[in-house]
């Protein structure tokens, strides 16, 4: 179980995550200046960013955060690779139940409100999901182990990890989940 648990958590090149929320922003000034803020920090970190790995799952009903598309766009734009992570493979037009939407005579799907239902056969709107280099159904860490520029040898992670370090860290480790 060693073997799993330091092949699962420690094949990867070094990598540095930029998260949103390492930001400092004040929070006792304008709301209106807080937004700006928080807008401009996060861009900037995207800016500093070889990769975007979004959660791309929906948010306040069936479409993404529009906050974090913005971000998958402007990351795209700059030439950058974007991955995103989704919990489940079902395409946007499956997304709406059956008494959300309905087909009219030209094949096309309609929501409640007469509006087309987009159907590209992908999760989302097919800006996003064109733009994105990978779509991957599961979690964060899936993502990175999809990423084949990030993954090493188990040579290269022993010359670059320090191995007594990695051994206490496994040995203390209790979970059942990692005794393979």
């Amino acid at each position: 179980w060693l073997y799993s648990y330091f092949i699962e958590n420690y094949l990867f090149l070094h990598i540095t995550g930029l998260f949103p929320l390492d930001n400092v922003v004040d929070f006792a000034q304008d709301k209106k200046k807080i937004a700006s803020d928080i807008f401009l920090a996060n861009k900037n970190l995207i800016d500093e960013t070889d990769i975007v790995i979004a959660n791309l799952n929906p948010f306040r009903g069936k479409e993404p955060d529009a906050g974090t598309v913005w971000e998958c766009g402007y990351a795209s734009g700059l030439g950058k690779d974007v991955y995103a992570y989704i919990d489940s493979d079902l395409t946007y037009i499956e997304r709406f139940g059956e008494n959300e939407k309905h087909i009219a005579d030209d094949n096309l799907s309609f929501d409640v409100d007469n509006r087309l239902i987009e159907d590209f056969e992908h999760p989302f709107n097919l800006m996003i999901a064109c733009s994105v280099k990978k779509i991957v159904v599961g979690t964060f860490k899936d993502v990175l182990k999809n990423i084949e520029k990030f993954k090493i040898s188990s040579e290269e992670a022993l010359s670059i990890y320090d191995i007594d370090d990695i051994i206490n860290k496994m040995s203390s480790i209790t979970s059942p989940q990692y005794r393979k």
